[in-house]
């Protein structure tokens, strides 16, 4: 981390995390960060297995602590979370040294919300959505092709298409980390822990060995 690196005082940080993460996120976009909202999502299958893929933040509920994405629900991750309705998201923004680390339960909006998050997304997204059938196996790229120009056709003919399964989640944290990195090695380490209900939550802050 031989590079300016921004500061973390734990003792001036807020007593949420929502804004916090909020905060840092507008920091990494004001540094132009590439993609500053895609993130990790963490889940375990069935057998108890770990699982993890590169995701995009759809919104931020600062109040409430969740952390708002999107999947299909007969995905891999979508039948995982299901199964097993808890997840982990993590976040790295390379530039400023910055790691955050979210824990919690997932729950899923009702169809109507991910009916009109789905409107918000580009045209090429939604065809990719229509077209479906995630992490199934596939005999040939042109296979996939055909799957496009057939999907692309429908959502011209209906606009207001929406992908069966698309749903929308949201992540409210149990326990929030930040990770401030120091070119000398001297990281911080702050740690939020929920002491209150989902929603309407209260928060204990630790500070942690780097």
């Amino acid at each position: 981390m031989a590079r300016p690196l921004p500061s973390f005082d734990p003792q001036a940080a807020p007593a949420e995390p929502g804004p916090l993460f909020v905060d840092w996120l507008a920091t990494a976009l004001d540094a132009g960060v590439l993609d500053p909202q895609a993130f990790t999502l963490s889940t375990v299958d069935a057998d108890g297995m770990p699982d993890a893929r590169v995701l995009v933040l759809r919104d931020v509920d600062a109040a409430g602590t969740g952390w708002n994405f999107s999947a299909a629900a007969d995905s891999p991750k979508g039948r995982q979370l299901a199964h097993h309705p808890a997840a982990a998201l993590t976040v790295y923004w390379p530039q400023l040294g910055r790691q955050v680390r979210v824990r919690g339960s997932v729950e899923r909006a009702a169809d109507l919300v991910a009916a009109a998050e789905f409107a918000t997304r580009s045209p090429a997204a939604r065809v990719g959505a229509l077209v479906g059938r995630q992490s199934e196996p596939l005999g040939a790229l042109e296979e996939y092709d055909e799957a496009v120009a057939v999907a692309r056709r429908r959502l011209e003919a209906t606009p207001g298409a929406v992908a069966p399964g698309h749903a929308v989640y949201t992540l409210w944290a149990h326990e929030v980390e930040f990770w401030q990195g120091d070119a000398q090695r001297r990281h911080v380490r702050l740690r939020y822990t929920r002491t209150g209900p989902v929603r309407t939550p209260e928060w204990s802050r630790t500070l942690l060995w780097p």
